[in-house]
């Protein structure tokens, strides 16, 4: 008797063990949020059995490697919780009898393990993986298929050019074609985002966000082209400039900007934009006095331009040309009094009249989900508000006013016309 139950109990052993051990496809889900980018969904492919849409039921489990890393990437390997699940089409989009099952993972500024980048002097992508089991099926799924990554998707990200043995790479987006000519933003991403790979950029601290619904419809329709340097914006070629002498970016950086212009025609030339933040903010100032009247505005965060090396005589000649600081006061990075305050000061004494400055006190979490006024992100954090286009006030704390009505930095940067 005891014969004829050990075959059947070590049949349902290898069944159960070859369910945990098949390999079954998963899709990521990237997106960029105020702090970063986050994997905040999975993308489950139905096998024979209908999937669950109980969250309880699934167990996710993370790890996160980079192999040229110096130390173990930390944290290293966690679970993810598992928020809500539901029936969903291919890219995670909700969808009534869907042939897929899509987990909401919980995300937030303090959870890195659901962050598919590791800042090591710059951000990388880390090698990540997951396993994800059902608890009452045993089936596992443990096989990245492919990655979805709202907006970014929808750039070309393969822009490559060449000016005098200088390489860049650029990311860009194209809106739809209509008769009327469409504006260009340019956005210049910060120090930690350098490198060859232009997602980065993109999703680093939220660039991608100028080609969501929101701005474009201010713009009515815009390009966005994000260049990218191989190193840093203020590289010198020796070490860090501040403003005292010149990178060896901006000549080649500008020849790429003509040659995007020229290659798309439907450009407003009246209506180009720059703006960054960081190093991208003191790359974006070196633009505009170097090309006063090439560009509509500005609009620039966490100013790493040194004001000891603005000169009145700098401010004068560019008190014409529009432009939007946006800092904060506890950035210890891009110290407010050594750089966007002496700069704002002498553009505002050269007799500029439509520079504005949001000043904050903190970066703080303007979704009100992570604590509202009282959740603080690093103070350097400051693009935080004009990629989420919330700067609305001016220097004084009084709000930026166009024709009488309040508008945001979006709103006010749509206006300029060279």
């Amino acid at each position: 008797m005891k014969r004829k139950l050990i075959l059947p109990f070590i049949l349902i052993l290898c069944f159960a063990s070859q369910l945990v051990l098949a390999q079954q496809d998963y899709s990521l889900v990237i997106e960029g949020f105020d702090w970063g980018p986050a994997v905040n969904k999975v993308v489950l492919a139905k096998g024979e059995n209908e999937l669950s849409t109980d969250p309880s039921d699934y167990v996710v489990q993370v790890t996160r490697t980079y192999e040229q890393a110096e130390q173990p990437i930390q944290p290293a390997s966690g679970k993810r919780m598992v928020i809500s699940a539901y029936p969903s089409d291919a890219e995670g989009n909700r969808v009534k009898n869907g042939p897929y099952v899509t987990l909401n993972l919980q995300v937030g500024p303090s959870l890195s393990l659901g962050s598919p980048f590791q800042y090591l002097g710059r951000n990388v992508w880390v090698d990540y993986k997951l396993s994800i089991t059902n608890t009452q099926t045993l089936e596992v799924w443990n096989r990245e298929a492919d990655r979805v990554m709202p907006l970014i998707d929808e750039f070309d990200l393969t822009g490559k050019f060449t000016h005098e043995s200088i390489d860049l790479t650029y990311a860009s987006f194209s809106p739809k074609k209509t008769k009327e000519k469409k504006p260009l933003i340019i956005w210049l991403h910060g120090g930690g985002e350098g490198g060859t790979d232009t997602t980065v950029p993109l999703l680093a601290n939220r660039a991608a966000n100028h080609a969501s619904d929101e701005i474009q419809d201010y713009f009515g329709g815009a390009y966005v082209l994000v260049p990218q340097t191989p190193t840093f914006w203020m590289n010198n070629g020796t070490g860090y400039t501040r403003g005292d002498v010149d990178d060896i970016y901006f000549v080649a950086l500008k020849a790429l900007i003509d040659d995007y212009v020229a290659k798309h025609p439907d450009i407003d030339t009246n209506r180009i934009y720059v703006g960054g933040c960081s190093n991208g903010g003191y790359m974006s100032l070196k633009l505009i006095l170097e090309y006063p009247d090439y560009f509509a505005a500005g609009y620039i965060s966490a100013l790493a331009y040194s004001g000891e090396f603005f000169s009145a005589e700098q401010a004068k000649s560019i008190r014409q040309m529009p432009i939007w600081f946006v800092h904060a006061k506890d950035d210890f990075t891009t110290r407010a009094d050594q750089t966007v305050i002496p700069i704002y000061e002498k553009l505002m004494n050269s007799g500029a009249k439509d520079v504005h400055f949001s000043l904050y006190d903190h970066v703080v979490d303007i979704t009100g989900v992570f604590g509202g006024e009282d959740y603080h992100y690093p103070g350097h954090f400051s693009w935080i508000y004009s990629h989420a286009n919330k700067a609305q006030r001016d220097y004084d704390g009084s709000p930026v006013m166009v024709d009488g009505q309040p508008v945001t930095i979006m709103q006010w940067l749509a206006l300029q016309r060279r």
